[in-house]
């Protein structure tokens, strides 16, 4: 069930969506499924297709995204599902600095011609439109990652199906607490619940969120046919973290606008990103539909990639460590990666901000920066 028609709070939503029916004795939390074969008769049939487990989890974030939603075993295979339901040499617009396994993948894609990729700057509204007559899919990520800018969703969204063309947005930086993409208009919902909806650095997934009754059923056929299915111990997990989410992200978000203006005089920094600062250029077009700015920044210093690095590794309560959206926080030099984006600086340094004290984050930069 979506919620999508309940006067709920989504900070509540998280808490109550997806638990089994009160009765006398029941118990308040769905149970792990350990299931691969089920008798005969039932909505589940086999363990690839589904069982309790991801079901009150895909409940949750249902309530969160406004939209039937499907889990996957990773976001990375959620997102090869979506793509799986194009034709062969369907038309694609994407980011040209978005999360670099997409971009890895349609660049793959596009020299294969499974798909006809053009990469775009999200952030340039004009270039985006220009783009959209002949495509088929519009795939949206706004915030980028690891860059920060700034998609103007709606005004995207609007021209893309003015145009019949399918909107996907990838909602992992944002989520639902941001920003909604269904209720814009979107067709579908991405998030990696790896990072901030399940939030303890502990399990991969992916979800997909729609309210296009065909489309959810030819991405159920694909997760059914290709096999990227959850665990049901993992999804247990996730739908765990769910129940804390607006609590760490609200003060994860809190804590990330505190840093963002800290490091925005650090004599050591050139630049901070963050949609939450008035100084930032992406911040009057965040501020008319975001509702938060989100709990990650990137950052660059007055220094070369070796002195990223360093500063990276000397640091003692943030974690040198890839991924977001976790309890702790973590950062990382994005260009060590190299299927990173070209554009993206070398001493560019991204910072997920989880749910220490910020004062106590702060006095960690500090001794950090003094190491090179």
């Amino acid at each position: 069930m979506s919620h999508e028609n309940s006067n709920e709070k989504l900070s509540t939503r998280a808490i109550t969506a997806g638990r089994p029916k009160r009765g006398a004795d029941s118990p308040l939390n769905e149970t792990i499924s350990l299931n691969s074969t089920f008798a005969a008769g039932g909505p589940i049939g086999y363990g690839r297709y589904g069982n309790q487990t991801w079901s009150a989890t895909e409940s949750a974030i249902s309530a969160l995204e406004g939209g039937e939603t499907l889990i996957f075993s990773s976001g990375m295979a959620a997102i090869s599902a979506a793509f799986s339901t194009l034709a062969h040499g369907a038309r694609v617009v994407a980011s040209d600095q978005g999360y670099s396994g997409v971009m890895t993948l349609l660049n793959q894609y596009n020299s294969s011609g499974r798909l006809i990729v053009t990469f775009v700057d999200l952030s340039k509204t004009d270039d985006v439109l220009a783009a959209l007559p002949g495509a088929d899919l519009l795939w949206l990520e706004s915030p980028t990652n690891p860059g920060l800018d700034v998609a103007e969703l709606p005004e995207l969204i609007s021209a893309a199906k003015a145009k019949k063309i399918l909107v996907m947005v990838d909602n992992t930086f944002a989520t639902a607490l941001t920003q909604r993409p269904l209720e814009m208009g979107a067709d579908v919902v991405m998030n990696s619940v790896t990072k901030f909806l399940s939030g303890h650095s502990d399990l991969l997934m992916g979800s997909l969120s729609t309210k296009n009754v065909e489309l959810f059923q030819a991405l159920e056929t694909s997760r059914k046919l290709l096999g990227a299915v959850p665990g049901p111990f993992e999804a247990w997990l996730a739908l765990r973290g769910i129940r804390t989410f607006p609590l760490r992200f609200n003060k994860s978000c809190e804590s990330a606008l505190e840093l963002a203006k800290r490091l925005s005089s650090h004599p050591q920094v050139s630049r901070v990103r963050y949609p939450g600062l008035p100084t930032d250029s992406q911040h009057e077009r965040a501020k008319k539909f975001m509702e938060t700015f989100g709990a990650v920044l990137s950052f660059e210093i007055k220094g070369s990639a070796t002195d990223a690095d360093r500063l990276c590794e000397s640091s003692s309560i943030i974690s040198h460590a890839t991924s977001l959206g976790g309890v702790e926080s973590l950062w990382e030099r994005r260009r060590r990666w190299p299927s990173e984006s070209p554009s993206v600086p070398d001493n560019l340094i991204r910072l997920s901000v989880g749910g220490e004290d910020v004062d106590d984050l702060w006095d960690d930069i500090q001794r950090a920066f003094s190491a090179i």
